[in-house]
């Protein structure tokens, strides 16, 4: 892997994961088009890890609190009736859908989910469901009214983006207003529940990154940091632009992409795999 390719990459990544328009999707995308191959699910997993320290910092007050409480209701009856308490239970359940069905579908997801007709379909599928989700969900309710089940159900979404393309923000936003929470609130939420599996994840496939003609280590650290930086932009960005306006922009980048890889796809111009 080239440095060029390397720094390319981690700007994708942390242009991308927060936006619900995929952003594994684009590392294959861009990678099949400007550089001739796949770089693989580890080397997706493991730039995230830059993505979610973003996260880490961003968040650093509400994540602090939300553990500090969740160890404190492990011992403390009153502190469990809390809504951080709930909180911090529901990001750990919510997580586990996409563990579990990560380790798995591991094989598949490495292999034939990767291949671009499949995200092609999945970025113009998910789109119009995310257009359908602004425009029915009814966007009532606040972070504060989230409950279990609803955490359990965004768990369930946020997995469907074990196949590029969907997008795990994209996933848990739709999901989200569907299930009525304003559309900050869902956005938030997502941020949240993707840090235990992305971690999880990025550490998981870390040794597979630099088997055969991978990255090196320090072009690692390089695509982490540069994830890392943009994805903070990206967040502060996104956090201010959901407040007001609706996510229709990024329903059409999606269904537009989608249309424009399938076209390419069908000449020739890029291999499916």
């Amino acid at each position: 892997m080239s440095w060029l390719e390397v720094v390319v990459l981690g700007l994708v990544q942390g242009l991308t994961e927060f936006l619900p328009i995929s952003s594994s999707g684009h590392l294959r995308i861009v990678s099949g088009l400007f550089f001739g191959h796949d770089p693989g699910a580890a080397f997706t997993a493991v730039t995230q890890i830059g993505t979610e320290l973003a996260v880490l910092v961003y968040f650093a007050r509400d994540i602090g609190r939300l553990v500090a409480t969740w160890f404190r209701g492990l011992r403390d009856p009153e502190v469990r009736a809390t809504q951080d308490y709930r909180m911090a239970w529901m990001v750990i359940l919510g997580s586990i859908p996409i563990v579990v069905l990560g380790v798995l579908f591991k094989d598949q997801i490495e292999t034939v989910a990767r291949n671009l007709w499949l995200i092609a379909t999945t970025l113009v599928v998910f789109g119009i469901l995310l257009g359908l989700a602004e425009r029915y969900g009814r966007q009532v309710r606040p972070l504060e009214e989230l409950t279990m089940r609803d955490g359990i159900i965004l768990g369930f979404a946020q997995a469907m983006a074990l196949v590029p393309g969907v997008s795990r923000s994209g996933g848990t936003i739709t999901v989200g207003l569907f299930l009525g929470l304003e559309r900050a609130a869902a956005v938030r939420f997502s941020f949240l529940l993707a840090l235990p599996a992305v971690f999880g994840s990025g550490l998981f496939t870390l040794p597979d990154v630099f088997a055969g003609d991978g990255p090196t280590p320090a072009q690692m650290i390089v695509a982490v940091l540069i994830a890392g930086v943009v994805g903070y932009a990206v967040i502060a960005w996104l956090l201010k632009f959901v407040e007001k306006n609706t996510v229709y922009v990024f329903v059409a980048y999606r269904i537009a992409l989608g249309v424009a890889l399938m076209a390419a796809l069908g000449i020739g111009a890029v291999s499916a795999t």
